[in-house]
């Protein structure tokens, strides 16, 4: 990057020493045009001065993991996300690591575990200590359910107070870091597998997100740029298109839907890249 921007102010200042010798014998036209041309060589070599590599760490549960697919480590939604974010404008390398584990809640998460430990050495892992490091976090289905995972059910309370307990200790050991929360998704009010879920479960989880964008709206009071919202729409999007896009699982009340095909992982990863590749792109220079 640095010897693309030597070069393009070599010649820039060329351009420069022609313009100061030709002045007197062009006309204004011509003038107009190689100015337009230094200014376009300066928003070049300014792009290119501000693309952004990023380190992020994908918390999450069985979902986050990829669970079903042929080949979690190819097709999971942290893989897709991540080659979405790869071909944006502006984005110079990603580096992620998947964090996603079955059957995990919000406890299983919380500091001094085991998976946050696992969380914590992932990113400190990355070789590229220049990047931006990113948490995105989605948890949630397992708190939601009747029985069968830990602490379930989890109460409202509880689960923004785990859920602010992982953010509190992260962004302390990672004073550069940001975390971006994604809502959970729609799963169907059947579900019911080695845990049990159904309607009470699902209405559960739907009392969850309006607490997480209020933690959301604390941290921006107290700890600016620091913690965000990500995504809003898989919701909504699986809930319609879960046909499609959900394994279709067989339950103790029937056929269930709850976790992504390889073709709903296509689209989750979408989700959740679009919300970072937003939230990067709002940053703040540090």
């Amino acid at each position: 990057m640095l010897t693309y921007l030597q070069i393009t102010l070599s010649q820039i200042k060329h351009i420069i020493i022609l313009v100061n010798y030709y002045t007197g014998k062009m006309n204004l036209r011509t003038l107009t045009c190689i100015l337009c041309c230094i200014g376009l060589l300066f928003s070049t070599a300014t792009s290119f001065a501000q693309r952004k590599s990023l380190n992020i760490v994908y918390i999450g549960n069985s979902i986050t993991y990829g669970a079903g697919l042929a080949d979690p480590a190819k097709q999971a939604p942290p893989v897709m996300a991540s080659a979405w974010l790869q071909k944006q404008k502006g984005i110079d390398s990603i580096n992620f690591s998947n964090q996603g584990h079955s059957g995990y809640t919000t406890l299983d998460f919380l500091p001094g575990t085991p998976a946050f430990i696992q969380v914590e050495q992932a990113a400190q892992s990355f070789k590229n200590k220049a990047a931006a490091l990113i948490f995105s976090i989605k948890i949630g289905t397992n708190d939601s359910a009747v029985k069968g995972t830990h602490g379930a059910p989890v109460s409202t309370n509880d689960y923004t107070a785990n859920l602010k307990a992982i953010t509190d200790q992260l962004l302390k050991d990672f004073p550069a870091a940001i975390v971006i929360y994604q809502h959970p998704l729609w799963y169907s009010p059947n579900t019911q597998n080695g845990a049990t879920y159904l309607q009470e479960g699902l209405t559960r989880l739907q009392s969850y997100i309006p607490l997480i964008d209020s933690l959301d709206a604390d941290y921006k009071a107290t700890n600016p740029s620091r913690v965000f919202i990500g995504d809003t729409k898989a919701f909504e999007y699986f809930k319609a298109n879960h046909l499609t896009d959900f394994q279709p699982e067989q339950g103790r009340q029937g056929i269930f839907y709850l976790h992504p095909n390889e073709k709903g992982a296509i689209a989750l990863g979408e989700f959740w890249a679009k919300a970072i590749y937003r939230v990067v792109k709002e940053l703040p220079k540090r």
